[in-house]
């Protein structure tokens, strides 16, 4: 799945409200960001880079497995398939949108 793909399949998942009252971010490094603001409202997700409350450092191909359901979050976390920074309440909120 690219980028887009992956953005877009955020953007199904999260609706209008995600419930994360924050700003997440997904950074894929040199592949782009994939961006939950669920502060808007409706919640939007974009490809636009700008501070989060919490950033998931991720590889594209990662981002993608959680998005299918392939890798599941506490478990990516606990292998170090992505680390977190910022509000990790945030994180924690993660899996009622993936």
């Amino acid at each position: 799945m690219d980028l887009q793909a992956c953005t877009d399949a955020l953007r199904a998942k999260v609706g209008d409200s995600s419930g994360l009252n924050a700003v997440l971010k997904f950074d894929c490094g040199a592949d782009g960001v994939a961006v939950i603001d669920g502060r808007a409202v409706p919640n939007t997700v974009d490809n636009t880079d700008r501070e989060a409350d919490c950033t998931v450092a991720i590889t594209l191909e990662n981002l993608s497995a959680l998005l299918t359901g392939d890798l599941e979050p506490t478990t990516g976390f606990m292998m170090g398939k992505f680390k977190v920074s910022g509000d990790m309440s945030v994180a924690l909120k993660l899996q009622r949108v993936v």
